[in-house]
């Protein structure tokens, strides 16, 4: 059994996806439903996944939640919430008791976007990460290379809560330089309640002409850091169709995995951080 722990759907008729601008992803302006991935996850063998959000609107994450009430393949939720919010842990328990609750897994914001490096170390957000600690839910991290510092000092404030670091952070793969995500990747990997998604290298390398040894490189520094049971494999569909085919991205994943490490980057490290 293959878990899929990071994919999007969105429908543009309900809501505009406003972060698809250019001509570049142009390619992803339709909508992508879990009608559309349930073939493709078949046929690669993948038999659970976890829809992650994609827009910081409240009305997303309720929505996701039916989702997962009515597919089978859609085993958690990642949705979003403003952690801001002084009654974030009320807000917490009403997504929880809606319709499809139960598959609420984690929340994610952002924080990529955010023009503030130290966004996650706002004291209202700290508050926040506190109230996802107590509601027994995981913290993505979706941040570029040079927000991890911060990441590293907001996941040693809060040992109680799990933080999820997707695309391995961002890395400048196109580029081919290492530091100083590296190092920086690796002091957050030092910390025991922090697990890493291999996700998204495919649109961090040249999406046209990436190869499997282009990818390398960041997969062992990340295997190396947080070994295989604090890695899961992510899709990051239908993001990834800009370089690839949802089963090519599935195939270099796990090229790049040692057979050895396979059951627990594809399987059980996500079962048991999300709760599957």
């Amino acid at each position: 059994m293959t878990v899929d722990a990071h994919h999007h759907v969105w429908d543009l008729s309900v809501r505009d996806q406003d972060w698809l601008a250019g001509p570049e992803l142009q390619p992803l302006r339709r909508n992508f439903t879990v009608e559309d991935l349930e073939p493709e996850a078949a046929a690669a063998g993948v038999t659970r996944t976890v829809l992650v959000q994609t827009v910081t609107v409240p009305e997303e994450t309720p929505e996701f939640l039916l989702l997962a009430d009515t597919h089978d393949l859609v085993a958690g939720v990642v949705g979003w919430t403003d952690l801001t919010r002084q009654d974030v842990a009320d807000e917490l328990a009403r997504l929880g008791e809606l319709p499809g609750g139960s598959w609420l897994k984690g929340i994610r914001h952002q924080v990529q976007g955010e023009p503030d490096p130290e966004w996650l170390l706002r004291p209202d957000v700290g508050r926040g990460l506190t109230a996802l600690a107590d509601a027994g839910l995981v913290y993505d991290l979706v941040v570029q290379a040079h927000q991890l510092p911060a990441a590293v000092r907001a996941a040693g404030s809060h040992p109680g809560l799990t933080f999820v670091l997707d695309h391995l952070g961002k890395p400048p793969i196109a580029s081919g330089t290492l530091e100083p995500w590296a190092t920086a990747v690796r002091a957050l990997a030092a910390l025991p309640n922090t697990v890493c998604k291999v996700s998204g290298m495919v649109t961090e390398a040249d999406p046209a002409s990436w190869t499997v040894d282009d990818l390398r490189p960041y997969a062992e520094t990340v295997l190396d850091a947080f070994g295989p049971d604090r890695l899961m494999f992510g899709s990051d569909w239908p993001v990834c169709v800009l370089a690839g085919t949802y089963a090519e991205v599935l195939d270099a994943a796990v090229e790049l995995i040692a057979p050895a490490d396979r059951t627990a980057v594809f399987e059980a490290t996500a079962t048991r951080v999300y709760g599957l």
